[in-house]
C-alpha cells in the first residue's frame, strides 16, 4: 500500500515536499515551494534519466539540479485541460520564472479546429489562452497553481 507524506526539499529546503511512495524501493517527489520533482531512480547513468534528457526542453535541462543524495531534480510542468498550465519559460538559467494560463473552452462549433493527434472523430474541448499568461518568480510557484485554480487563492 502506497504512503504519501511532506518532507523538507532536498533542493529547496521548502516544507511541502509531497513523497508519494510507489513502492517500497521507489518514491517519487513534488516540491510545491520550488515547482522541482524527482525520483529516487532519477540519478545520473539512469535509463530513466536518459529518457528524460532525451525529450525535455532546453531550459528543463540546464535547470536541472542534483541534490546531496545524487537524486537530480526537474522543473514540473502542470498542464490540466479544464484549469490551465504551469510551465518553467524564459531564455536560460538565469532568465527564467515559471509561466501561467488559464484554459478556455473551445465553442462546440469550432473543437474540429482541434484534433486530437492519433484520435479519429475526437477534439479539444479546451485550449490554453496564451492571452492570460502571467509570471511568476521561482519561489512562487504555488502562486502560479493558485492563479489557473489548481489551489485556492
Amino acid at each position: 500500500m502506497s504512503t504519501d507524506k511532506l518532507t523538507i526539499c532536498n533542493r529547496c529546503g521548502s516544507d511541502a515536499c509531497y513523497v508519494t511512495e510507489v513502492n517500497q524501493d521507489i518514491n517519487n517527489y513534488f516540491c510545491y515551494g520550488c515547482g522541482f520533482q524527482s525520483n529516487s531512480l532519477m540519478r545520473e547513468g539512469e535509463e530513466i534519466m536518459d529518457d528524460q534528457m532525451s525529450v525535455l526542453p532546453e531550459l528543463y535541462k540546464d535547470l536541472k539540479f542534483e541534490d546531496k543524495n545524487g537524486m537530480v531534480w526537474f522543473p514540473s510542468t502542470t498542464n490540466l485541460s479544464n484549469e490551465g498550465m504551469v510551465f518553467a519559460n524564459g531564455s536560460s538559467v538565469n532568465n527564467w520564472k515559471w509561466s501561467a494560463v488559464k484554459s478556455i473552452k473551445i465553442p462546440k462549433k469550432e473543437q474540429k479546429k482541434y484534433p486530437k493527434p492519433g484520435k479519429k472523430d475526437q477534439y479539444y474541448k479546451y485550449r490554453m489562452d496564451m492571452t492570460t499568461i502571467k509570471h511568476f518568480e521561482e519561489r512562487d510557484f504555488m502562486d502560479a497553481l493558485s492563479y489557473i485554480g489548481v489551489l485556492p487563492s
